[in-house]
C-alpha cells in the first residue's frame, strides 16, 4: 500500500511539474515577422546574432528568461542566413513557462544582440557601437499544454517585426572634463 501511495505521489508531482504553459520560440517565415537590421529594411541575416525570449504573467510585470521543456535554461537562438534572413528557429523543442498555467495567457518580449558585444542583452546594450534590438511586449492569449492529450505549444503569432538600433557611444567622464578644461582655457585666452 505504501508503494502504491508513493507511486501516486510521484506521478502527481511529475504531472504538476509538466502542467506549465508552453510556446514555440520561433518566428517562421509563415508568421511573417522578421527582425530587421539598423536600416529598417534589410532582414538580419548574421548568424552571430541571437534572439532570446523573456516572459511575464502580465504585460507590465517583471520579465524573466524562459526555460526549455526539459527544464534547462533557455538558449539564445541564432539567426538564419540567406533566404531565412530575419528569422531564428530554435527547432521543435517548446519553451516552458514556469508559473503560467497551461492554457493561460502570458506576455513576452524578444531581445536580440551579438554575444561578441556582451554575454547578455544588458551587457551588449551598455557597449557603445553595439547593435541591439528588443520587440514590443506582446501577449499570447492561450499557452499550450492544456487538455488531454496536452495541446501543442502556442506560436508567437502576435510578435511584430522590429529593427536593431546602434548603442550610442558615451564619452568617458575624463574626456568630458578635459574638454571643459580646454574650452575654459580658450575662453580665458580670448579675454586677454
Amino acid at each position: 500500500m505504501k508503494k502504491l501511495l508513493l507511486v501516486a505521489a510521484f506521478v502527481a508531482t511529475a504531472l504538476g511539474a509538466m502542467a506549465q504553459g508552453t510556446v514555440n520560440f520561433k518566428n517562421s517565415t509563415a508568421l511573417a515577422n522578421p527582425v530587421f537590421d539598423t536600416d529598417g529594411t534589410t532582414k538580419l541575416g548574421d548568424s552571430a546574432y541571437v534572439a532570446q525570449l523573456l516572459w511575464s504573467a502580465t504585460p507590465t510585470g517583471t520579465f524573466a528568461v524562459t526555460t526549455m521543456s526539459d527544464g534547462s535554461a533557455s538558449v539564445a537562438a541564432p539567426f538564419r542566413t540567406g533566404t531565412g534572413a530575419g528569422f531564428w528557429n530554435l527547432g521543435s523543442d517548446p519553451v516552458r513557462l514556469a508559473g503560467v498555467a497551461t492554457g493561460a495567457a502570458a506576455s513576452f518580449k524578444v531581445q536580440v544582440w551579438n554575444p561578441a558585444d556582451g554575454a547578455t542583452f544588458a551587457a551588449a546594450s551598455a557597449k557603445g557601437g553595439a547593435k541591439v534590438g528588443e520587440s514590443s511586449v506582446f501577449t499570447v492569449a492561450s499557452t499550450g499544454g492544456a487538455g488531454s492529450p496536452p495541446a501543442l505549444p502556442s506560436d508567437l503569432s502576435t510578435l511584430t517585426s522590429f529593427s536593431l538600433k546602434v548603442v550610442p557611444n558615451v564619452p568617458e567622464p575624463s574626456t568630458i572634463a578635459l574638454g571643459l578644461i580646454g574650452a575654459g582655457a580658450l575662453l580665458l585666452r580670448r579675454r586677454k
